[in-house]
């Protein structure tokens, strides 16, 4: 695999923000916290340390060209969705694509039942975490038990010295039906609608990114409520078409993942970023590239058969300019 990105001249009044959901980055150890059993030597997945390291080194791949076509260089900061622990991230920031970056992590544990959490990492030379703080989504089964899901992530932060607010997001899945779980969603989207009144409280003119998979599309209630109580901005909105997406599923593509941006960075000035493009980063070495498959998101896995790809799901980015 070759790097096609390398003549591309630095931009440095560019940034990148993006958001990866990994596809379930396990280490190799047996956890009593998280449901790691499908992904040990021995299980039926058999996730060997060959298997774990060459999905570090892809996934490193993937991450340092993010956003290089338009900037030149690899991303301020990532967004990352589906890790096991602090472990994992420590790994990949140590893999083959990223190790003589400057990168660092902020990931909290979650109760997810499934034992994945919401990181984030960041470019140590161009952002400064002032505040992290992660956020529970109360939700509960029929029965009246607690149904643990991922935690909100939020960072505050210095980015080329300008002040962001991120929220960092992995909502519940729609594998019991899409109506069936929409209230886990809207439960996690008023979460995020009280993160923001939090932010705007102490400052009206705060500049924010929310940014995960919402396993909902743009137009669906969850994500649309954000936009129009918060006056965000979804670029992804017109992403989505017959031909593309950031997940497929049933030969049908979902924009799922997305980054919604407050409308302040809109404003033109040579001190602050201001929004300039966003896009879905579906490059042809992410892709399947041949069968009954072929151009969908290559993945690690398909059920308990190994591909040997990168994420069932494909990154997406937005670029910040001064």
């Amino acid at each position: 695999m070759t790097d096609d990105f390398d003549d591309i001249p630095v931009r440095h009044d560019m940034q990148t923000v993006a958001f990866y959901n990994i596809e379930n980055l396990f280490d190799l150890r047996n956890s009593k916290f998280t449901n790691d059993n499908d992904f040990l030597p021995n299980s039926v997945k058999r996730w060997t340390p060959k298997r774990y390291k060459n999905k570090l080194r892809k996934l490193g791949f993937a991450i340092s060209n993010i956003g290089r076509e338009e900037t030149g260089k690899h991303p301020a900061i990532i967004g990352l969705a589906e890790v096991e622990n602090a472990r994992v991230l420590e790994d990949l920031l140590d893999s083959k694509h990223l190790d003589d970056l400057d990168y660092d992590y902020v990931h909290f544990d979650s109760l997810d039942e499934r034992g994945i959490d919401v990181a984030m990492i960041y470019d140590t030379k161009v952002f400064k975490p002032l505040h992290t703080e992660t956020f529970s989504v109360i939700l509960t089964d029929d029965d009246g038990s607690p149904d643990y899901t991922r935690d909100i992530l939020l960072v505050n932060g210095n980015l080329d010295g300008e002040l962001v607010h991120l929220i960092v997001n992995h909502w519940s899945s729609r594998r019991e039906g899409q109506q069936e779980t929409e209230f886990k969603r809207l439960a996690a989207s008023e979460k995020v609608s009280e993160i923001i009144d939090g932010i705007t409280s102490k400052n009206e003119d705060a500049k924010i990114m929310v940014l995960g998979d919402f396993n909902d599309d743009p137009y669906n209630e969850s994500v649309k409520r954000l936009t129009e109580d918060h006056s965000l901005f979804n670029p992804f909105e017109t992403l989505r078409s017959f031909t593309r997406g950031t997940v497929k599923h049933r030969r049908q593509w979902f924009v799922f993942d997305q980054i919604l941006i407050s409308t302040n960075f809109f404003k033109s000035s040579k001190k602050e970023f201001e929004f300039f493009k966003a896009n879905i980063f579906d490059a042809d070495f992410l892709k399947q590239f041949k069968g009954h498959f072929k151009g969908a998101p290559f993945r690690t896995y398909v059920g308990k058969k190994y591909k040997g790809g990168y994420s069932d799901h494909f990154p997406v980015y937005t670029i910040l300019k001064k």
